[in-house]
């Protein structure tokens, strides 16, 4: 496997971006110069993320998330970060 994330990224295993060995290894998301702890969802070409909007659910009890827009640089982290 490369040491570069993939250009896009989900962590819902329904999604077809979906890739749990990659998530193994502990992808980083870097968004608009901020390390982000809760992101859904990434796309590097198109510049925008999916992100949790707090602890609100939808009716089926999924996370709510929103779409924001801006640079995002994912990263492998390391066993010491």
């Amino acid at each position: 496997m490369s040491d570069t994330p993939p250009d896009r990224l989900s962590t819902d295993p329904s999604s077809p971006y979906y890739d749990a060995e990659v998530l193994a290894r502990d992808v980083g998301v870097r968004f608009k110069g901020v390390d982000r702890t809760n992101i859904e969802e990434y796309c590097v070409s198109e510049g925008w993320v999916r992100m949790t909007a707090g602890n609100a659910k939808d009716r089926f009890g999924n996370a709510m998330t929103i779409k924001v827009s801006g640079p995002v640089e994912p990263y492998f982290r390391s066993k010491g970060e």
